[in-house]
């Protein structure tokens, strides 16, 4: 992908998939704003970029706040002269079930991931327009977003908020030629290394040096946080320009195309519905037809006990 002339801010890039994205969409040839809470991160991050050929700078400020969104447009006009790509990445977790978990849980993390994805959208979409060439959203979602998860009841909300900004998006931004498109990565992270099942994997994989299994990349889709990058780059170039309202998944060797909700059965009833007739037909109809939920559990193979 060449990406010669494109200026990128990239949200919490200070380290994991972040830096990932950050590092692919430089090597592309794009310009780029690093942004991470840690000031000290930011700034080796740009080092390090710089000291590769990239240009870059950073803005160190928390993800959520108008103003660290207008930040970052700003930083990317000033240092640069403009700004071609967004990808919305920051985010934070809280687990706790439901339960257990506090307002301060359920607010910091809604305001990262989903206001965080409005104000550093709405910024960036103002500045594409005014400049008037088209533009490339690329917002970063979960498969907790998309299935639910277990502990999870503030991340997996706002992540399917996400994608569902992005649809809506992708409709508003189509006459400015800004496309806007949810990727959905599963890597090997701080939050998937401490799933119980894959520990013990991760554990040899780091202790030997050897690559995770072939098993674990193909049937799970989950690999090292550089093989999503493409993903990115591919998003953020002119090959992708007919591409926009989708939500792509990305993990390991396993690529996908998430689908859209979409009414799955449909029944009439003349004269509307009692509850006994809905009960009635649950049972007949529609209970065989119920959706799963959750992700599902990684399936091992025996061997690798």
């Amino acid at each position: 992908m060449d990406l010669q002339g494109k200026v990128a801010v990239v949200t919490g890039s200070g380290r994991g998939l972040g830096l990932a994205y950050a590092k692919a969409l430089a090597a592309a040839g794009a310009s780029i704003v690093i942004n991470d809470v840690d000031s000290t991160r930011v700034d080796e991050v740009v080092k390090e970029l710089r000291s590769a050929g990239a240009e870059a700078t950073g803005v160190a400020a928390p993800v959520g706040p108008t103003d660290t969104a207008e930040r970052l447009v700003a930083a990317a006009v000033s240092a640069f002269g403009r700004l071609d790509i967004l990808v919305a990445n920051a985010g934070i977790l809280r687990d706790a079930v439901l339960w257990k978990m506090t307002d301060e849980d359920f607010d910091a993390v809604v305001d990262v991931h989903l206001r965080g994805t409005f104000t550093c959208a709405r910024a960036a979409a103002r500045q594409m327009r005014e400049q008037g060439e088209g533009g490339r959203l690329i917002l970063i979602a979960s498969p907790a977003g998309q299935r639910g998860n277990f502990g999870q009841t503030n991340y997996a909300a706002a992540k399917a908020g996400v994608v569902a900004m992005a649809r809506t998006w992708a409709m508003e931004l189509a006459r400015a030629n800004i496309t806007v498109n949810a990727v959905i990565p599963v890597a090997a992270t701080d939050m998937t290394r401490s799933i119980p099942a894959l520990a013990p994997i991760f554990e040899e994989s780091d202790r030997s040096g050897e690559p995770l299994p072939a098993w674990l990349r193909k049937d799970e889709g989950l690999g090292e946080v550089e093989d999503v990058a493409p993903l990115v780059s591919f998003l953020a170039s002119e090959e992708a320009a007919g591409i926009t309202g989708q939500a792509i998944g990305l993990g390991g060797d396993r690529l996908s195309l998430w689908s859209h909700p979409s009414e799955k059965l449909v029944l009439v009833a003349e004269n509307g519905w009692s509850a006994d007739l809905l009960a009635e037909s649950w049972g007949k109809e529609l209970a065989a037809q119920s959706e799963t939920y959750g992700i599902p559990a990684p399936r091992i193979p025996e061997a690798k006990h």
